[in-house]
């Protein structure tokens, strides 16, 4: 019964779990971030794309 009892007081683990909430949440934030720069750059490029391709430049975003 003390071995149980022990058992139930030992929160060694409890750090553990916070650690892994704490890298999950890092994790989830760090992959919104790439995924929000992506989009950026993709948007980035075929704009520039566009007015490389368009002869002569056609938009106000080319000049």
């Amino acid at each position: 019964m003390t071995k149980f009892i022990n058992l139930l007081k030992n929160d060694s683990g409890a750090a553990a779990a916070e650690y892994a909430l704490i890298l999950a949440i890092v994790g989830a934030a760090i992959a919104i971030a790439a995924l929000t720069l992506g989009s950026a750059v993709a948007n980035s490029m075929n704009r520039a794309s566009t007015c490389i391709s368009t002869n002569p430049p056609t938009t106000a975003a080319c000049q």
